[in-house]
């Protein structure tokens, strides 16, 4: 009995393994890598039509690897950087980058642009397959790279530009998780105090036959609160946690509300709102400087400021510079730029170098958030202290109060 072959649009795909080669090439000398194929005859046929004589194909085993984060892309664009500027050939530079690295995952994705290059796709190409890592600003600078044949230049300067932008979210991250961990410990502490240490003052107490202190009392009520109503109050704080962040993640207007609070917080906003204009200047500065037209250039420069009311004021610059409005005046209409960022843009924009004092500006900018970070922390540490000091203290007086009192009586 025949059986129907699929149609074509419904085979499945081969699937592609990771195979490990060595062979020799037309001088005799040793080569080794690594390439990605259906099979190892697959491997030697394009090994062979390379001018390599194969000697050892094997298949290697894949592991599951750490998830890839914004430190592994901003290594990789350094190292690939300089490998590039020491005249190493792309396909090895990618193959020395996949075979250092110790996450699986991060191998595996180079190993895969080096695959898309090797068949002679552009490496911006290349890159754009992967948007989750390689974002519009990078593809878009490693493009203007390949047609102006300075590759190796470009590819330095993204790689400082990413390594600015990873010092300055690790420095807010530091300014905002100090609080956060304290408050988040503080919590634990005050509920383990009120589902069993308070509780169990509360059994002494009722053989006391006394009228308890008004603070005992209200610590008692909450304990009691909190013993009938526990699961409540965790479910409750981790549903609203898990409700506004997938708010702030699909809904603009949620997002546009949560970066005008951020701006505008009592202590951080300040800080927030100094890394906001330090990112949007440095993206700014490395596109022009890499001969990105304005225009062009603006439609990266929101999105990498990491801020949703930026962004608004990004695109509504980007308008009016492609009607002819000059950069300073688009960005005083704006109103979210400081005088002296103004002032710096303008004189760029008269002298014909607004890249140069676009970088100056943002050199200013992260000087700051460096200071306004360390004065963060020693303001911090001691306000925190006050604020434990007085709940912690405070309840642990108001369950005494009865005890101080017995002691008078007797």
């Amino acid at each position: 009995m025949a059986t129907r072959s699929l149609p074509a649009a419904r085979r499945p795909a081969p699937k592609e393994m990771t195979f490990a080669w060595e062979g020799r090439d037309r001088t005799g000398k040793v080569v080794r890598g690594e390439m990605r194929a259906t099979g190892q005859a697959v491997v030697q046929t394009t090994l062979r039509r390379q001018g390599i004589s194969v000697s050892k194909v094997t298949k290697r085993r894949t592991k599951r690897g750490r998830k890839i984060s914004d430190k592994d892309i901003t290594l990789f664009t350094r190292q690939l950087a300089t490998m590039m500027k020491a005249g190493v050939p792309l396909l090895q530079s990618f193959d020395i980058v996949a075979r250092g690295t110790n996450n699986a995952s991060v191998s595996k994705l180079f190993t895969d642009i080096r695959s898309d290059v090797e068949t002679g796709t552009s490496l911006s190409q290349a890159f754009r397959k992967y948007p989750l890592y390689f974002d519009s600003l990078f593809c878009n600078l490693v493009g203007a790279g390949e047609q102006a044949g300075i590759l190796d230049d470009l590819l330095d300067r993204l790689a400082l530009y990413k390594e600015k932008m990873l010092a300055i979210k690790g420095k807010i991250k530091s300014a905002l998780f100090y609080p956060v961990a304290v408050l988040i410990v503080a919590f634990i502490v005050v509920a383990v105090i009120m589902l069993f240490v308070v509780p169990a003052f509360k059994d002494v107490f009722s053989s006391f036959g006394a009228d308890l202190p008004g603070p005992t009392l209200m610590v008692i009520a909450i304990s009691d609160f909190f013993v009938e109503y526990w699961y409540l109050i965790f479910g409750g704080l981790g549903g609203l946690f898990y409700f506004l962040l997938q708010a702030w993640r699909r809904s603009p207007k949620v997002q546009m509300v949560v970066d005008r609070m951020m701006l505008k917080l009592p202590i951080f906003g300040s800080v927030v709102e100094k890394a906001t204009i330090a990112r949007w200047l440095r993206t700014l500065s490395t596109m022009f400087a890499a001969g990105v037209p304005l225009v062009e250039a603006l439609d990266s420069v929101g999105g990498a400021s990491g801020n949703y009311v930026y962004l608004t004021a990004t695109k509504k610059i980007q308008q009016e510079v492609s009607t002819g409005t000059a950069l300073t005046v688009a960005m005083q209409n704006a109103q979210v730029f400081p005088n002296m960022v103004l002032q710096m843009s303008s004189i760029g924009e008269e002298s014909g170098s607004l890249d140069s004092m676009l970088g100056k500006a943002a050199d200013i900018f992260e000087r700051e958030v460096d200071e306004a970070v360390e004065s963060l922390s020693s303001l911090l540490e001691p306000l925190i202290m006050v604020v434990l000091g007085t709940l912690i203290g405070g309840l642990v007086v108001a369950m005494y109060l009865p005890i101080f009192k017995l002691g008078q009586v007797v």
